[in-house]
């Protein structure tokens, strides 16, 4: 795994009982997985959760030793398919991915095992990507579980109520016989605390022993006439015994005092926010000492109606506190509290907004308002805060997602923006990846995005008859689901398009892990298994691939060459170069290890010569890369600024490259720093110096006397 490591950090996986864990939500999930006697882990990387799939790959030994079989699943779809060995064994399995995308790609193989049930307790840990920070469609795993019934966790963010979320779900899932989900929002994965570890416990049934004694029952599978008995089963067996277990079990928390005519429900993982909206309006301190009733969901599906008629007996008001829409729960709760004959109002979206994530500040004003109308006295008194100037507002610079300081698919769509200037625009289907940045300046290429490795896909609908549609798809996404869905689909249909596999070594946007086509040794994984022949092998004729993305004029003339083909069908290009990020941070470890040892380094270093740069800018138009800028000109008698090369960049050569490309101005040069310089380079150095100060006292003279 590339991102980083977490070998370190894993060392404290082995924590024995009675010790104090501390770290971060990721790991304490991972040793509440290894305390509750998992027998096998999967998953596919995506944020929030991607540093959860690199924890298992760097404890793969720890796992190995306790007979924990770990899978690096080639997607959702196959991380789910692995719940399949809890179906009919006791064997306890857990999942990971990002949720709601990767829980949309998983939807087939989890609407089975959740129809047919499960022996051995099955947990799927949905990292929820929803709010400012998210990268995807604001969409909720709510939706999910309702439709498929599959149990829904949504513990405090806090390291000990995770933990015993882990440790409760299997209990719960294998009580129901019922998968069970566990979403964990940003903040829980990336919070850091600590809590009292128990030892790990070697799964008493394997993997292993499964497959030495297997055991087949056509009830568990999803055929007639099982299927309709599964829903039978549902309804009267693995829902009333989801029910008890998480009513017996006190899984949902009461916090606050005992009577009051009004009160809070809150999702679990919102709680944090609420304590400290609470804190801010004096209704609560730092700790959750509440002035007010709190029910803390910390099982959001399925509600216990007892639990809630408990709580709304004899309030004339409750605000459910629930993130996102549709509002399920608010829904639920209404029919609840009128079933069990109450008279509690519920408010909800009335007063706290329909969308968007909820922040502090967000509900600090959804609780003002519930207090005005039902307890006035305790509503805070705060002014509104003004809404920023907008002469303040237009001084702070957007930051948008972009590419990195060299990224090496940043050529790419220069090349494209060449072709375009020569064949006119395209239709692009743009991919899910790092190269989705395309879409925003300075390129602004891409018309669509469909899905992970869906982007050739996107494109299968056009059938121009003077302009072939352009798909871009990554290496990740190629594995994922592009080589069937996206270049299989083209080659059996003969789609006339053009495909760009952006082959930079890694799963890059998710954290830098290694795939199938990866070029680095990995001593667990097979890696090195080129692009190019699983997409020949698939059927495809026209395949070209490029070694260096950064060959700009090789780049745009291959480009343009499929684009002009007289051959039909599709056209594939496979361009190769190393993600920049993993590249330096490899590269800077070998160069640091290199200089501690007095060892020769060089470095490549551009720049740009301000006396030769006219000002016209195209180079950082066609570029866009962060390190290329611009400074004020140094000849008083020029306006312009001119272009400049800052301290970050990574000697690429992009800049120069495009320069030379679209046939601008020779301004940039490359500069070679040399550090530990040998012998004959330390003398050259002294020889070029003197020679030049020389040649610069020489012309000093001459301006001397042609000024007298």
């Amino acid at each position: 795994m590339a991102e980083r490591s977490f070998k370190s950090e894993v060392k404290k996986l082995t924590a024995g009982a009675g010790e104090v864990f501390e770290g971060e939500g990721i790991l304490a999930v991972t040793k509440a997985l290894l305390q509750s006697g998992v027998a096998y882990v999967g998953g596919y990387q995506g944020s929030p959760i991607s540093h959860l799939m690199d924890v298992f790959a760097d404890a793969n030994n720890l796992l190995q030793s306790l007979d924990v079989h770990f899978e690096a699943s080639a997607s959702e779809a196959t991380a789910a398919a692995m719940l399949a060995a809890s179906v009919n064994y006791p064997l306890r399995g857990a999942v990971a991915w990002k949720s709601v995308v990767g829980t949309n790609v998983a939807s087939d193989a989890l609407s089975n095992v959740s129809s047919g049930g499960v022996t051995g307790g099955a947990l799927i840990i949905v990292g929820e990507d929803y709010g400012e920070g998210s990268s995807i469609m604001q969409e909720r795993t709510h939706a999910f579980a309702m439709k498929s019934q599959m149990w829904l966790l949504d513990p405090r963010p806090n390291l000990p109520s995770i933990v015993e979320a882990v440790e409760n779900g299997f209990r719960l899932s294998e009580a129901s016989n019922t998968p069970v989900m566990l979403q964990l929002r940003v903040r829980s994965c990336h919070m850091t605390g600590s809590f009292v570890a128990k030892n790990n416990i070697r799964p008493a049934f394997t993997v292993a022993d499964a497959a030495a004694k297997p055991v087949r029952d056509t009830q568990r599978i999803v055929l007639p006439p099982a299927n309709f008995l599964h829903e039978i089963e549902k309804v009267e067996k693995r829902w009333p015994a989801g029910i008890d277990f998480v009513r017996d079990n006190r899984l949902n928390e009461w916090f606050g005092p005992d009577v009051e005519d009004i009160g809070i429900i809150v999702q679990g993982g919102l709680y944090n926010n609420l304590v400290r909206a609470m804190e801010l309006d004096g209704l609560s301190d730092a700790y959750g000492t509440s002035r007010l009733p709190i029910y803390c969901l910390n099982v959001t599906y399925p509600l216990i109606p007892e639990e809630v008629a408990d709580f709304c007996r004899n309030k004339k008001a409750v605000l459910i506190i629930e993130e996102g829409q549709p509002e399920f729960i608010e829904h639920e709760l209404n029919t609840l509290v009128r079933r069990a004959g109450l008279e509690a109002r519920v408010c909800g979206k009335d007063l706290l907004p329909r969308s968007g994530e909820y922040g502090v500040d967000v509900l600090r004003k959804g609780l003002s308002k519930f207090l005005a109308d039902w307890r006035p006295e305790l509503a805070s008194n705060r002014d509104e805060e003004a809404p920023l100037q907008a002469a303040v507002a237009a001084q702070i610079p957007q930051r948008p997602a972009g590419f990195c300081t060299g990224c090496p698919e940043r050529p790419i769509f220069t090349a494209m923006k060449l072709v375009e200037r020569e064949l006119g625009p395209a239709h692009v289907s743009a991919d899910i990846g790092c190269h989705v940045f395309s879409v925003l300046p300075p390129f602004d290429i891409g018309n669509t995005t469909m899905g992970y490795g869906l982007g050739t896909a996107g494109a299968s609908a056009f059938k121009p008859k003077d302009k072939r549609a352009i798909a871009v798809m990554g290496d990740g996404g190629f594995w994922h689901n592009g080589l069937t869905s996206g270049v299989g689909n083209a080659v059996f249909n003969q789609d006339d398009t053009v495909t760009l596999i952006i082959d930079n070594g890694y799963s890059a946007a998710t954290g830098g892990q290694d795939i199938l086509s990866s070029k680095a040794n990995n001593a667990e994984r097979s890696t090195k298994h080129p692009i190019e022949q699983a997409v020949r092998g698939i059927g495809a004729k026209w395949v070209r691939s490029l070694s260096r993305t950064y060959d700009i004029k090789q780049m745009r003339d291959t480009l343009r060459e499929a684009m002009t083909s007289e051959e039909k069908g599709p056209k594939i290009i496979v361009a190769q170069s190393e993600c920049m990020l993993n590249k330096q941070r490899r590269v800077k470890r070998e160069q640091s290890k290199a200089l501690n040892a007095g060892q020769r380094v060089v470095r490549e270093r551009f720049g740009v010569d301000p006396d030769t740069c006219t000002g016209d800018h195209s180079c950082i138009r066609l570029s866009g890369c962060p390190s290329l800028t611009i400074k004020p000109n140094p000849d008083p008698l020029r306006q312009d600024p001119v272009a400049h090369v800052e301290n970050s960049c990574v000697g690429c050569g992009l800049c120069g490259e495009v320069s030379h490309a679209a046939v601008l101005c020779p301004s940039f040069y490359r500069a070679s720093i040399v550090s530990n310089p040998g012998r004959w380079e330390r003398t050259r150095r002294l020889i070029s110096r003197v020679i030049v100060s020389y040649l610069q006292r020489r012309d000093d003279r001459a301006r001397s006397a042609r000024a007298y």
